[in-house]
């Protein structure tokens, strides 16, 4: 192997370790990643041989590129919607509106655990966990019983984002790709949604009192109501205009987009104190230049040729054990990198194994507390929860991880078994 391929996969290690490191570096794992994505794709430029070499490098950038695009796009989209609804309160007033004014915590336990997932299927993890630990921190519950809430949140906001391209960023990869279709991936909601009640159960032992419900709803306005519905409808269009017309959903997701915008033009509500377009910045565009920095790095990995070896572990044992295996490592590394280096790879398998791959990589970061975007913005909200608080429910979370897979498995039977 050249000298440069050795640095190159110096850059990567180096990078992952920023990853890993932020919370001590207290650099962000963005910069790091944008940093030795792009410096090595410099660096494969520089050393190729002019001619040949230089147009396949040429080639592979563009391809990675056009990749990356479609991702972003299609995130910017539904992240959009997403920050609108957020900052004008609809998320908000709907936890209140079917929250009563006093609920048993145990019955309170279950309800965190189906609104988490079904709220972070339709948006990203980040903001499924802010909004989730904000409610759990105005109940003002004892330490003990909002790490026990924080650390279903973690787990139900991950499991939902695998169900649905708007909730997790692996499951829109994975789809991407061309991997696995819209509906194939709607099933896995099922045995995701039953461990996510499993946990519940385990986690509510010893639950027996009651909460007092502090509403704080705000006005609603047409306008909002009107945008929510847009973003309710461009879902569901996605879904019907991708199965029967093989419509890309970020193009579906563009027109939801400029529906929003004209709507609100048409409600005089797009006005210069409260631009519909400001919304838009309102993006976590941190997360964003964090996956451009992770694919460029896996899209160089591919070009010098080293994501072979990911491929030989499903050569040594069979794929179900490799994807558990890959959910399971997802929990120390994170599940953007080890899923676009496994596609990258040109792994070939039937759409069960890619479907257990998909709930593994998604639900697998749950198991440890720094596995996952959801887990660290948790830990930053909540005080008392960390590595070692979140660990004492390792257990539980293992359970109900590996009945959650068994699942997926079992769904899986019913697949075809045409390798993708």
């Amino acid at each position: 192997m050249p000298a440069l391929s050795y640095l190159l996969i110096g850059f990567a290690l180096a990078a992952l370790a920023g990853v890993v490191l932020e919370e001590k570096t207290h650099v962000n794992k963005a910069k790091v990643t944008l940093f030795f994505g792009t410096l090595s794709w410099v660096l494969l430029f520089v050393f190729a041989e002019p001619g040949t070499a230089r147009e396949g490098v040429l080639e592979a950038l563009n391809e990675n590129i056009a990749d990356i695009a479609g991702l972003w796009i299609f995130l910017v989209a539904a992240m959009t919607f997403v920050a609108y609804l957020n900052k004008k309160g609809m998320i908000e007033n709907l936890i209140y509106l079917i929250l009563p004014k006093r609920i048993s915590e145990r019955a309170l336990l279950f309800l965190t655990a189906l609104f988490c997932f079904v709220f972070s299927s339709l948006a990203d993890n980040i903001t499924a966990t802010l909004v989730s630990i904000t409610l759990i921190l105005s109940l003002q519950l004892e330490q003990a019983k909002t790490l026990k809430f924080a650390t279903l949140v973690v787990f139900a906001v991950n499991s939902g984002g695998v169900a649905l391209i708007t909730g997790d960023v692996t499951t829109l990869m994975i789809f991407l790709a061309g991997k696995v279709q819209i509906l194939q991936l709607l099933i896995l909601a099922i045995p995701a949604f039953l461990a996510v009640m499993l946990l519940a159960a385990m986690l509510s032992i010893g639950m027996n009192g009651e909460v007092l419900v502090r509403s704080h709803r705000t006005e609603v306005r047409g306008v909002d109501v009107a945008i929510a519905l847009i973003f309710l409808g461009t879902i569901l269009s996605t879904i019907a205009g991708n199965f029967f017309f093989e419509i890309p959903p970020v193009l579906t997701f563009l027109t939801g987009l400029s529906v929003m915008f004209l709507v609100a033009r048409f409600f005089s509500d797009d006005n210069d104190a409260d631009p519909i377009l400001e919304y838009v910045r309102q993006v976590e565009f941190e997360t964003l230049l964090f996956f451009l920095g992770i694919l460029l790095l896996v899209g160089m990995l591919k070009e010098i040729q080293v994501l072979e070896g990911l491929v030989h572990i499903y050569d040594q044992v069979p794929a179900v054990v490799a994807n558990y295996l890959m959910g399971v490592l997802s929990a120390a590394i994170d599940n953007v990198p080890l899923t676009a280096a496994l596609l990258k790879s040109g792994l070939t398998m039937g759409v069960a194994e890619w479907m257990m791959l998909t709930y593994a990589v998604g639900v697998g970061g749950s198991l440890l507390v720094i596995g996952s975007a959801a887990g660290i913005v948790a830990m930053s909200k909540v005080q008392g929860l960390t590595f070692g608080s979140y660990l004492k429910y390792f257990v539980y979370l293992f359970v109900a991880f590996n009945a959650g897979f068994v699942g997926v498995y079992l769904v899986g039977l019913l697949m075809p078994a045409t390798p993708v």
